[in-house]
């Protein structure tokens, strides 16, 4: 009989893993489709505003995560869970995804987009693309994560390949503020970094649903009362006739898109564990060109195809054998039994 209860908790941790799996693959696809339809809507009227360059992004990643945090609450209402909200907020597991939701949001958010606006997309999106490698080390540091030589081989190849996809020198464009852009892109790397090791940390304790709901209100309201008010009477002039022309309905459909992504990429945090979650989050790269291609007619390269291939490769070794997973969850386990009795 003991036996038998091994096997079946094995094959249900088995499972638990494969979902965080697919979990992770699915936000690394919303993602790349999330950031080419943002970078199309953000060239369209009234954001094409030229007064403020900061307003531009700002505006665009403040209306993107407001749409994105009332479709997560829709979806935790028809799950019976929004009375979590209040519940959670009173936890200190709670302020510990608050303050990762600063990080991630108007800090990496807005670093991301003004590191596109400032040093271009490309350049951007070799710089951010290191953030797996970054939070890998965080959660092997304070995660006590342990990770195997072929997931930091898997990792290492997904941002090499994120880098030959997304390092093509800007032609025919000129960036007065390129390294401050580059500057930017870097802030939004570390802060996604952080993002993923601290809220990872809070949801041993909390909803993974739950705690993105969160994450996504608690930066949509620092955007509205923090960060928009440093931008000037610009961005909320920018802001309100957004919502009243079409780039205001397209934000809309596009925080759709954006709440599957943080969705899934925090609940494979909580199933996969912080640096394999991001190895398959880092996809967005490979995605980014598919759509770009698909949806803005982007000229396929070799050294496209030479990214995507190497992203493939890296993706495959993160993923590895689900059955490791298992072995990484019973890991976490004991180790907070140990601390629990320590206590």
């Amino acid at each position: 009989m003991d036996q038998q209860i091994r096997l079946f908790l094995q094959q249900r941790d088995l499972n638990f893993a494969k979902k965080g799996i697919a979990s992770g693959l699915i936000a690394g696809t919303a993602w790349g489709l999330d950031g080419v339809l943002m970078g199309m809507v953000l060239a369209l009227a009234p954001l094409t505003n030229n007064m403020s360059l900061f307003a531009v992004p700002v505006v665009g990643a403040c209306l993107h995560d407001g749409f994105a945090a009332l479709w997560l609450f829709i979806h935790n209402v028809i799950n019976g869970k929004w009375r979590d909200y209040a519940r959670t907020l009173k936890t200190k597991p709670a302020k510990m995804i608050m303050l990762a939701a600063v990080l991630g949001g108007p800090i990496g958010s807005s670093g991301n987009l003004l590191g596109i606006y400032f040093a271009g997309a490309s350049y951007t999106a070799a710089i951010t693309a290191a953030y797996p490698a970054i939070g890998a080390i965080l959660g092997f540091v304070f995660l006590k994560e342990k990770i195997a030589p072929r997931v930091w081989a898997g990792i290492l190849l997904a941002v090499l390949g994120s880098f030959i996809v997304g390092f093509t020198p800007p032609e025919g464009a000129n960036y007065p503020h390129f390294y401050l852009g580059l500057g930017f892109a870097a802030v939004a790397a570390i802060g996604w970094a952080l993002e993923g090791v601290i809220s990872t940390h809070g949801m041993d304790l909390v909803d993974s649903d739950i705690a993105i709901g969160i994450r996504e209100a608690t930066s949509f309201l620092v955007y509205i009362f923090v960060i928009i008010p440093l931008c000037g009477k610009t961005a909320y002039q920018m802001l309100f006739a957004s919502l009243n022309s079409s780039p205001g309905l397209f934000i809309a459909v596009i925080g759709m898109i954006g709440a599957i992504s943080v969705l899934s990429w925090y609940r494979a945090m909580n199933m996969t564990g912080v640096s394999r979650a991001m190895g398959l989050n880092v996809t967005y790269a490979l995605w980014s060109v598919f759509f770009s291609w698909l949806l803005n007619h982007l000229q396929i390269t070799p050294n496209l195809i030479f990214g995507v291939v190497i992203i493939s490769i890296g993706t495959i070794l993160t993923i590895g054998n689900p059955k490791d997973l298992v072995n990484l969850r019973n890991d976490k386990e004991a180790h907070y039994e140990s601390d629990a009795c320590k206590i």
